[in-house]
C-alpha cells in the first residue's frame, strides 16, 4: 500500500519554536503567545487556494482604526505583553498606509513583543523594507508567489537592506497544486467549498484536538476576535475589542469551553 505525502510547510518548525520561546504567565494565567491582527478587509490578489478567489468572498477597502489598535495595546501593555505581534490574517498589511504607525504604536507600548509581518511583497520597495524596520519591525515573512525569480528578487532586496536570516524569511508559495502549493492547505473553516482550488466542508467534525485557542488571539479590523485564526467565515466569534477587555476575551467562556 502506498501512503500519500504530507506536505508539512517548513516555517511550521519555526513557528512552533517561536510559540514555546513566547510563553509568558501572568497572574497564574498563561498569556497568547501570538496576537495576530488581520488590520483591514482587503487583499490585492485573489490566490486559487484562498477563500477570496470565491466570487462572493468581500473585499472590504476598510482598516482599522488607530484607537482599537491603541486599545489592545494599551490592555497587553497592563500585563508587560513579551510574545509576537503578527501582522497578517486574511489582508494584505502593506496596503494599510497607517501600517508603519501601527507597528511604531506596538514597539513604543510593548518593547519586549517581537513584532512580525507577512506580505506578498508586491508593494514592497527598499525605501518601505527600511521604513518598516525603522518602524519596530522584527521579521517580515514574504509568501513569494510568482516563482523563483521572484523569490531571488526579494532575496536581494532583504540583502540590500543587511536585513539578517531572523529579520526576512522567504516563503515559496508559487509551486504547483501536486506540491499543494508550498502551503499546509486546509479548508479555512469551511470556507473552500466554492474557492478555485475546491476543499470540501467536513461532514463532521475532526476527532484530534486544535491547540490554537491555546495561544493565539486573533482579532480583525472591526475587533472582532475570533476563536479560530483560519475562521475566513467568522462563525465563531469570542468578543470584540471596541466594547470587552483583552482579558475578558481570553479568559471568556468560548476560549474556556473550546479549550476544555
Amino acid at each position: 500500500m502506498i501512503e500519500k505525502t504530507v506536505f508539512l510547510d517548513p516555517a511550521i518548525s519555526r513557528k512552533s519554536h517561536l510559540i514555546n520561546s513566547a510563553l509568558q504567565v501572568d497572574h497564574g494565567w498563561p498569556m497568547p503567545s501570538i496576537v495576530e491582527i488581520s488590520e483591514s478587509g482587503t487583499c490585492n490578489r485573489v490566490c486559487s487556494f484562498c477563500p477570496r478567489s470565491n466570487p462572493d468572498y468581500p473585499d472590504r477597502k476598510e482598516f482599522i482604526h488607530p484607537g482599537l489598535l491603541k486599545k489592545l495595546v494599551d490592555d497587553l501593555a497592563i500585563y508587560n505583553y513579551q510574545g509576537i505581534v503578527l501582522f497578517s490574517g486574511f489582508v494584505e498589511p502593506l496596503l494599510d498606509k497607517k501600517i508603519y504607525q501601527h507597528i511604531k504604536t506596538v514597539h513604543t507600548k510593548l518593547p519586549k513583543a517581537k513584532i512580525e509581518m507577512v506580505t506578498n511583497g508586491d508593494v514592497l520597495t527598499l525605501s518601505r523594507l527600511l521604513k518598516l524596520f525603522e518602524s519596530g519591525l522584527s521579521t517580515i515573512l514574504i509568501s513569494v508567489y510568482d516563482g523563483p525569480e521572484a523569490a531571488l528578487k526579494f532575496e536581494n532586496l532583504c540583502k540590500q537592506a543587511k536585513l539578517t536570516e531572523e529579520q526576512a524569511v522567504i516563503r515559496h508559495r508559487y509551486l504547483p497544486e501536486s506540491d499543494s502549493f508550498g502551503i499546509t492547505l486546509s479548508n479555512r473553516a469551511g470556507m473552500m467549498e466554492n474557492a478555485e482550488f475546491s476543499i470540501k466542508t467536513l461532514t463532521e467534525p475532526l476527532k484530534t484536538p486544535c491547540n490554537y485557542p491555546h495561544y493565539t488571539f486573533f482579532v480583525d479590523y472591526q475587533g472582532d476576535v475570533l476563536l479560530c485564526p483560519h475562521d475566513w467565515g467568522k462563525k465563531r466569534i469570542a468578543g470584540n475589542l471596541t466594547s470587552q477587555s483583552f482579558k475578558d476575551i481570553w479568559l471568556g467562556p468560548v476560549f474556556d469551553g473550546a479549550r476544555k
